[in-house]
């Protein structure tokens, strides 16, 4: 990033190679759409691009991508007034990561379930058990404290216990 910040185009490119994948499965798990994620990832690489003069040397870079790719995502929730759930009661088919075997109906039931959280736990959860951030990043990038972040994740693996009674052991 301090070589991005310097002036140096293929530190861009760098940057993309090593956070777009797993950018685009994070909005991906947001969105519920691998259309809607592609669109929202050129977004946060968009606005990382343009904002570069607010990240603050020394800093992480990832926490503020996640960051950026959160506000991202929140807007595009914004404009077209999300509803995770269609009207049959189904969530958009996301696209399994290769190589990786997948149980269909607890992958099914986990989406759901996490639908149902409110918006800040389920990004607690999300950033936390997926993205791997810790609450601290999380913290420092919602403009929270640390503690704030940790109750929202334990709320939120409380209410997805509750919402999976019977479908997870």
């Amino acid at each position: 990033m301090e070589r991005f910040l310097d002036g140096d185009a293929r530190a861009f490119d760098a940057l993309f190679s090593r956070h777009v994948s797993n950018l685009r499965g994070y909005l991906q798990r947001l969105s519920g759409s691998a259309a809607v994620a592609d669109d929202l990832t050129q977004t946060t690489f968009a606005s990382m691009v343009k904002g570069r003069g607010r990240f603050l040397r020394g800093s992480k870079v990832k926490p503020w991508l996640y960051a950026i790719a959160t506000n991202a995502a929140r807007d595009w929730r914004r404009r077209t007034k999300f509803e995770a759930v269609s009207d049959d009661g189904e969530l958009p088919e996301a696209e399994a990561e290769p190589g990786v075997e997948r149980d269909p109906g607890l992958e099914k039931a986990v989406k759901q379930a996490l639908a149902q959280l409110p918006e800040a736990q389920r990004e607690a959860i999300v950033l936390n058990r997926y993205e791997g951030l810790s609450f601290a990043e999380i913290a420092a990038n919602a403009g929270v404290t640390e503690s704030a972040v940790k109750v929202r994740a334990h709320r939120g693996y409380e209410r997805l216990r509750e919402l999976l009674k019977g479908v997870w052991p």
